[in-house]
């Protein structure tokens, strides 16, 4: 028996997706929405892999084609917010300062209308959920790494050929840990989406508060 496929995350922008592979990505996306649902009802200890393929109305050979447990299947709504964010960075142009950058696109995709309408609400739940259960909260982990990981080349375009590596890794890293830390923080309160104290307010702040004296966001600087 062939062992289950691990989630990948979304390819990156720019890249064209197959007719087949939009349709996996439908179905991941089904499963993980039917996981996020259960964990919020019932806690993950009481969710079974059975219990996520018959809400999502796959078989469960289905579910394991995808996942390897039921942690794994709420990966794809993870993620996504990455991946628009990410995504919006792209859509900046070279030589635009990084700090502007980052803020903007930052600022769009916690306050764009997939996020304010449920991919906030996903997360809130989810991060809720991983508070008491260590699997959960791996996956989350690995989701950011994945995503910081994904980042790096992104950043690097936007920086130029004459940046400093490490710096992009630097920057890399305080980006994504600015809106891990600003979510795992929202999602411990019942402050609104939007406004003062909201994922995308915090996420600013955090964002200044790590990068701050970083020197490739200050290129004429020796």
């Amino acid at each position: 028996m062939n062992s289950p496929r691990p989630y990948s995350p979304q390819p990156g922008p720019g890249t064209a997706l197959s007719l087949t592979e939009r349709r996996k990505a439908a179905t991941q996306l089904d499963i993980a929405r039917a996981a996020c649902e259960l964990f919020a009802e019932r806690g993950p200890d009481a969710t079974t892999a059975e219990d996520i393929a018959h809400r999502a109305g796959v078989a469960l050979r289905t579910f394991y084609r995808y996942f390897r447990n039921k942690q794994e299947a709420v990966a794809p709504l993870l993620a996504g917010g990455g991946a628009e964010w990410r995504a919006l960075l792209a859509e900046e142009s070279p030589g635009t300062p990084l700090a502007e950058a980052l803020e903007r696109a930052v600022t769009r995709s916690l306050t764009g209308p997939v996020a304010l309408a449920e991919g906030l609400g996903w997360a809130r739940s989810l991060l809720r959920a991983a508070q008491g259960d260590p699997a959960l909260r791996a996956v989350w982990y690995r989701v950011n790494q994945d995503s910081e990981e994904a980042l790096v080349p992104i950043l690097a375009h936007l920086a130029g050929p004459s940046a400093d590596p490490l710096q992009v890794r630097l920057l890399a890293a305080a980006a994504t840990d600015a809106i891990r830390v600003s979510l795992e923080v929202w999602s411990t309160t019942d402050t609104p989406p939007s406004g003062p104290a909201s994922p995308a307010d915090l996420a600013v702040h955090s964002l200044r508060e790590l990068t701050r004296g970083m020197s490739i966001l200050a290129p004429g600087r020796p």
